[in-house]
């Protein structure tokens, strides 16, 4: 058997079993391409894996990603008979990965620019209006969302009555609840009686977001629109080791805010972590718990906390 047939084989067999393995296909297809997808499987080299993990650039995080990627395909193609062997190098022998770049986490001032930009940033739109792109920031901010989950929501998910989102078809295969805030409600019902004039597709079903003439945002276009948005609102990218500030890092605010929130309020942190964790639709504490040292105010609010927790004035 090919490479290539051995590989869509085990892609099929992945979402078979309910994975989404969307990622891990592209970096197998991106194999396939580099070593040669009608080659039978056998006649790939360590040397051709060894190429591939390297790729063009400096090592990064993806080195490990993609040699998991192909961990998994070759037991795989060994169960099957496809392959007799892997040509992967030894686990042992690869490279430490660099520790990733703390993500961008948008100050509320920030916030504030962003949000009053939005108008001056969509004056020329032709389908993504500023109203849309407005709520849809709301969304990734206001309730925690991740942009497919917000992509996708649809206007019988918008429980605007009880302000409760029904969130599907999430990054780990199960749906949640997420409650809204007052304010965030009052804005998602505004927005839906604009919607209701537009056309609906697939009726209640239809996407809550949409562009001018009904259709489902394009991700290519929110991006676009959130790029000019981000200059327009006089935010860029910090020489400060941090990753480049993107929509993503809307979700990484909300919960770094949130957690700063709490620790002003003197609230049991730790004992309301799972609740952000569930809010946010983290599959367990790991990544919720990685917010706990993202910022110096939230760094500011702990150690303030642990001072007076030593001073005495937390042991009542």
């Amino acid at each position: 058997m090919s490479l290539r047939d051995a590989v869509d084989a085990y892609i099929a067999w992945r979402r078979a079993h309910g994975a989404k393995f969307d990622a891990g296909a592209h970096r197998l297809h991106q194999f396939c391409k580099h070593a040669g997808g009608n080659s039978c499987c056998d006649a790939i080299t360590e040397a051709d894996v060894r190429s591939f993990l390297s790729g063009e650039g400096p090592l990064t995080a993806s080195r490990a990603i993609k040699y998991s990627a192909l961990a998994g395909f070759y037991r795989y193609a060994i169960s099957r008979g496809y392959a007799t062997s892997a040509p992967l190098p030894p686990r042992e022998a690869e490279p430490r990965q660099p520790l990733p770049a703390p993500p961008y986490v948008y100050s509320r001032e920030e916030l504030q620019r962003l949000f009053g930009a939005i108008d001056a940033s969509r004056k020329r739109s032709v389908q993504l209006g500023a109203d849309t792109l407005r709520v849809l920031l709301l969304l990734l901010y206001g309730a925690g969302l991740r942009l497919g989950e917000a992509e996708r929501l649809t206007l019988e998910d918008a429980d605007l009555p009880d302000a409760l989102l029904t969130i599907r078809d999430t990054k780990f295969h199960k749906d949640r609840l997420v409650p809204v805030a007052r304010p965030l409600a009052g804005a998602l019902r505004t927005y839906a009686a604009k919607r209701a004039e537009r056309p609906m597709p697939k009726g209640s079903a239809s996407t809550f977001l949409a562009n001018r003439d009904g259709t489902p945002l394009v991700r290519g276009t929110i991006h676009g629109a959130f790029a000019k948005l981000l200059k327009v609102a006089g935010i860029g990218a910090r020489n400060d080791g941090r990753r480049t500030p993107c929509l993503h890092s809307l979700r990484h605010a909300a919960a770094v805010h949130r957690l700063e929130s709490w620790y002003r309020q003197g609230a049991d942190v730790q004992r309301l972590l799972p609740a952000l964790a569930t809010w946010l639709g983290h599959a367990d504490l790991n990544g919720t718990q990685v917010y706990l040292t993202m910022t110096p105010e939230l760094l500011h609010q702990a150690s303030v906390r642990f001072d007076t927790y030593v001073n005495g004035g937390d042991h009542e």
